[in-house]
């Protein structure tokens, strides 16, 4: 079993910058770790994804401006979102899964709860 939590959301004007976090516990070693979003209306979508030895995989929509990482060690995962658009707002959620950074929702086994990011105009 893995538990998942997110922290680090708020509201920040468009331009500026946050760093979600999310913290893992249990048994964590070689799972991947992913970020999606979910905005109103809409599907949850793909943000970025990280494997245990760092290797990163990032939506084309985001990159250059959202990176994640990850400190093995903490059991933690990042997401620093920077030159943030109104689009970007949403809910975002951690997820886990073992081997690779895959882009597909249904392949993540754990999910945290989610936290609210907005970004005004």
């Amino acid at each position: 079993q893995v538990q998942l939590v997110e922290s680090g959301g708020g509201t920040v004007q468009a331009g500026g910058s946050l760093r979600l976090s999310c913290a893992a516990s249990g048994r964590t070693f070689e799972y991947a770790m992913g970020w999606f979003r979910q905005a109103p209306g809409k599907e949850r979508e793909f943000v970025a994804a990280i494997t245990w030895s760092g290797y990163a995989n990032t939506a084309d929509s985001v990159k250059g401006r959202l990176t994640i990482s990850r400190d093995n060690a903490k059991n933690m995962v990042y997401l620093q979102m920077n030159s943030l658009k109104p689009e970007d707002t949403a809910v975002y959620y951690c997820a886990a899964t073992l081997g690779i950074a895959t882009m597909h929702r249904d392949r993540y086994n754990y999910w945290g709860q989610g936290t609210q990011v907005t970004v005004s105009s």
